[in-house]
């Protein structure tokens, strides 16, 4: 399994100096990836209800920087040397297909083949009426753009005619630097989620977990049905996740659905998820203030890091039968 930390693309800390130091510390420190969150337009007002923290509320204020997603990760591939760019997640229906896999796949190019495409559907109807989206119709529109991208990175004389999207032979050059495409990761939780994963997904990638390991293993089985459905290799789709996590100095109360405690609970918990076959998480280190943020992304990976990939190629070995 393969972790990765998130970014500080948004709030006090959103800076070019910030930015550069933790991508880098997180490429020192042995993390497999690093990630960014994604938003164009923060209303004043939302009452579209946050389904990724308790309060129901988003989390980062209007009056508070928050960096374009696809810039960040252009900059810091000219930072670092190897460290996966990952996104978590793009809103893919109020941009045009167009224009950001031209983006996307410049950055892969310029990175030698480490961006993760993670992307979703959105979920913040003020949002999608700044940008005179439908949102209703956000999941259908998601639907065509990615099997439009399909053509735009394979084929040379592209054709494309649907609902939302037409184009009569053009080209679309370069393709990606990763073959035979660019990893796509689909965000989400609920069923139209996982269905769109399995159809077009090279992983299924829900965002804050809070729910069992042994859960995220059944409805996993879900995407991988759907994968059958749609005539591809259930195997060719992976489960990868990001988890919200907190260290504590002492002992915490027995981890649920949250990951808070010791470095020794925390590793625990992760260890199940290793177990039921996730291949990437996404931690996103909740301390308020950044420089604590900082403190705990180090000491998880001095304490925490090298046992976790140690059982999870123990792990990998048993099971293909190494010694």
């Amino acid at each position: 399994m393969k972790l990765g930390v998130f970014l500080p693309v948004s709030g006090r800390a959103a800076s070019r100096k910030t930015l550069m130091q933790a991508a880098q510390q997180a490429e020192a420190l042995g993390y497999d990836s690093v990630w960014a969150a994604d938003r164009l337009v923060i209303p004043w007002k939302i009452e579209t209800t946050y389904p990724y923290s308790k309060e129901a509320t988003f989390i980062v204020p209007p009056d508070r920087p928050f960096f374009d997603t696809l810039t960040c990760l252009a900059f810091l591939a000219g930072c670092t040397e190897k460290i996966q760019l990952g996104m978590s997640v793009m809103v893919l229906p109020y941009r045009h297909p167009l224009h950001w896999a031209r983006i996307a796949t410049t950055l892969d190019q310029l990175s030698t083949g480490r961006l993760i495409l993670g992307v979703g559907v959105g979920w913040m109807e003020e949002e999608f009426a700044a940008m005179n989206a439908p949102f209703k119709e956000r999941g259908k529109v998601s639907d065509e753009q990615l099997k439009l991208l399909k053509q735009l990175w394979t084929e040379e004389h592209i054709t494309f005619h649907g609902e939302y999207y037409n184009v009569d032979d053009i080209a679309f050059n370069p393709k990606p630097y990763q073959k035979p495409r660019l990893p796509i990761w689909v965000g989400g939780e609920g069923k139209p989620a996982q269905r769109r994963a399995g159809q077009y997904g090279d992983a299924w990638f829900p965002y804050f977990v809070r729910i069992t390991p042994e859960e995220l293993a059944r409805r996993f089985e879900n995407v991988r049905a759907e994968a059958k459905k749609a005539g591809r290799n259930p195997e060719e789709v992976q489960l990868a996740c990001c988890l919200p996590v907190e260290l504590t100095q002492t002992d915490g109360p027995p981890i649920a659905d949250y990951l808070k405690g010791n470095v020794e609970q925390v590793s625990e918990a992760l260890q199940k998820f290793i177990d039921i076959g996730v291949v990437h998480i996404g931690l996103q280190f909740m301390m308020p203030h950044y420089p604590e943020r900082q403190e705990q992304i180090e000491r998880f990976a001095k304490e925490t890091l090298p046992a976790l990939k140690e059982y999870s190629l123990r792990k990998k070995n048993a099971s293909t039968g190494s010694a």
